[in-house]
């Protein structure tokens, strides 16, 4: 079991579940809806991707392809607002997007 990504997966699940919370409380909620719905989705790719890495799923590789590249996304999307929640979700999705691109199954 991949303890490692085990972890930045869950943590990079609740960075952007902060985040999503966080930019509901932002003065231009409109503006920020992209990167709700980003937070939202990664979480739950996320999460997705944690269960099927700890139970050592032959389709673990397939998730986490997908995974990174949601990541890769949100963090994007969130390094275009300058909120600090944004910024600290930003560096846990491309760290994570990063672990899934290494992830290799024993």
């Amino acid at each position: 079991m991949n303890k490692d990504l085990i972890r930045t997966l869950a943590e990079c699940a609740a960075a952007c579940n902060s985040c999503a919370v966080s930019c509901l409380q932002e003065d231009d909620i409109k503006m920020m809806v992209p990167c709700i719905r980003l937070d939202l989705d990664c979480a739950a790719i996320c999460k997705a991707a944690l269960d099927y890495v700890s139970r050592d799923s032959r389709y673990a590789g397939e998730i986490l392809q997908q995974c990174a590249k949601i990541c890769r996304d949100c963090g994007e999307e969130c390094n275009r607002h300058e909120a600090e929640h944004c910024k600290a979700c930003a560096e846990s999705c491309f760290r994570c997007a990063e672990a899934c691109e290494q992830y290799q199954r024993v």
